[in-house]
């Protein structure tokens, strides 16, 4: 197991007391100050207050900064900093004799940052760079559209060099930064956390929680979760944690989709990530593609082709083939919670994939389930195929439900909720697959009551256990998923969920 090396970028302004940087966590080697966002802050002050190394960046406006110094006074901020700093960042324009004289090349971390290109033309400017004695070289593509993130893993996997970070940024190209690590990266940047929330940028912390650096273990194959939007799901933390503890050589990262099919024709099937030494074996499917999902197996279970959905796919002997996790929380509500659902009135708010794969556990189980949905199209659409009651979401009174599974985004770090979540019964099974920083509105006013309340992280971990599983053919370690949580494992300590024997095969998709 090797080390690579945290760098956390600071991009807005330390408070007096510089409590923010002591607060970083011991395993950051490097904070990098973002001077053309922040100003020239004194080097002397941050050590104070940061023990580990610093590197400085002055981003021009041309390589997606906002610094719009001359020339002249760049180069002078850059040969100021390089008196202080452990080491300054120079792009291809600030490679003048005079500048570099004065900076040693050991400190030096010569960049480049520009729009995504080809491999051959990565290679070219790669050259340019290294033409240049540096203690490390940077390149960073950004990412337009599906299948650029590519060309920098695949210069690294070319170079086979130690000295190189080479990743795509934006939304598209987030996992690549990770999967650059196992293709000989030396370090990878996150954001010091305290500053603005940007989805597509990790913080140091995700990346120290959900994917355990700075530690470094081998991977020789990548999992996924798809979906959009993704960046807030905790399922990489969940499974990149099983892996650690089995030793299994995996990495699990989102991958950010706004078209499935693209990325299915694109990049799944197109061998891209076999190229690169980290073929894909399986994903977990997030909204809003668990319907294209399933048209993409070759095989699936009986619960996706009676819901129409999919939650997640994976590769066994060269076939894709399709299930879903979502009537997890139905079993396990009865498994770890004791709740009836035999002849009970059951309402499931949100007729997407989710929603109509739990509507069909429920109905197995003996509920009586009604529909609810904001959109008449899917709800009666989700009605017929079920042969069940739909109700407007306008119209829905939670008053006469003794389980309420809300299956809509609703409610995600919001103070919104999907209903009047005031009328709910005190007793009533409450159900809610959505999770954020914070409980959702509807789980709030459900643990006023006396019913039995599980959210969405409690979701999460009895879905997680059957698709890692699913996808790797081996168990999850009892207790992680909750413990990673940070919640009580199930006093039974079951792994395997109970569920209906027609569930148990994966028959042929017709």
């Amino acid at each position: 197991m090797t080390e690579a090396s945290l760098i956390a970028t600071l991009i807005t302004s330390p408070s007096d007391s510089g409590a923010e940087l002591a607060a970083l966590h011991d395993s950051l080697e490097w904070l990098e100050v973002r001077a053309d966002l922040l100003g020239d802050i004194n080097p002397e002050w941050l050590r104070k207050h940061f023990k580990g190394r610093l590197l400085y960046s002055l981003r021009s406006r041309a390589e997606g900064g906002v610094c719009s110094d001359s020339r002249e006074s760049r180069q002078r901020r850059l040969a100021e900093a390089a008196r202080f700093y452990d080491r300054v960042e120079l792009e291809t324009g600030d490679l003048s004799e005079s500048l570099l004289a004065e900076i040693p090349s050991d400190r030096r971390l010569v960049s480049w940052h520009g729009p995504a290109c080809g491999l051959s033309e990565m290679k070219s400017r790669f050259a340019q760079l290294s033409s240049v004695a540096a203690g490390l070289y940077k390149m960073v593509a950004r990412a337009a559209r599906i299948g650029d993130e590519f060309a920098p893993l695949s210069l690294l996997k070319a170079l086979g060099r130690t000295d190189t970070i080479a990743y795509a940024e934006g939304p598209l190209g987030f996992w690549s930064r990770l999967a650059a690590l196992h293709l000989g990266a030396p370090a990878i940047y996150g954001l010091a956390p305290g500053g603005p929330v940007v989805p597509a940028e990790p913080t140091v912390n995700k990346l120290i929680d959900d994917y355990g650096l700075p530690a470094l273990k081998p991977a020789r194959e990548i999992f996924a979760i798809v979906g959009d939007p993704v960046f807030h799901s905790l399922s990489p933390r969940l499974h990149n944690a099983a892996y650690r503890a089995l030793n299994h050589p995996a990495l699990f990262v989102p991958f950010r989709v706004e078209s499935f099919a693209e990325f299915w024709h694109e990049v799944a099937q197109s061998r891209a990530f076999d190229s690169i030494g980290l073929p894909v074996k399986g994903m977990t499917v997030a909204s809003p593609h668990k319907e294209e999902a399933l048209l993409t197996a070759q095989t699936a279970s009986r619960m996706t082709r009676s819901a129409e959905s999919a939650n997640i796919l994976f590769n066994g002997d060269g076939r894709w083939r399709a299930d879903t996790t979502d009537p997890e929380a139905i079993y396990m509500a009865g498994r770890e919670r004791g709740v009836v659902t035999k002849d009970k009135r059951a309402a499931v708010v949100g007729c997407g994939g989710a929603g109509r794969a739990i509507a069909a556990a429920l109905v197995k189980s003996g509920a009586r389930v009604t529909l609810v949905n904001r959109s008449a199209e899917r709800g009666l659409y989700a009605a017929r195929l079920f042969d069940l009651s739909y109700v407007p979401l306008k119209d829905f009174d939670a008053g006469g439900f003794d389980i309420v599974v809300n299956a809509t985004p609703v409610g995600r770090d919001s103070d919104d909720a999907a209903f009047d979540v005031e009328r709910l019964n005190d007793n009533a099974t409450v159900i809610d697959l959505v999770y954020g920083a914070r409980p959702t509105p509807l789980v709030s006013a459900a643990l006023a009551g006396r019913g039995v309340v599980i959210d969405g992280r409690d979701v999460l971990v009895s879905q997680v256990l059957r698709q890692f599983r699913l996808m790797t053919g081996m168990e999850m370690p009892p207790g992680l998923a909750p413990e990673t949580l940070g919640r009580r494992a199930p006093a039974t300590g079951v792994v395997t969920p109970a569920r209906p024997a027609a569930e148990q095969s994966a028959p042929a998709l017709t």
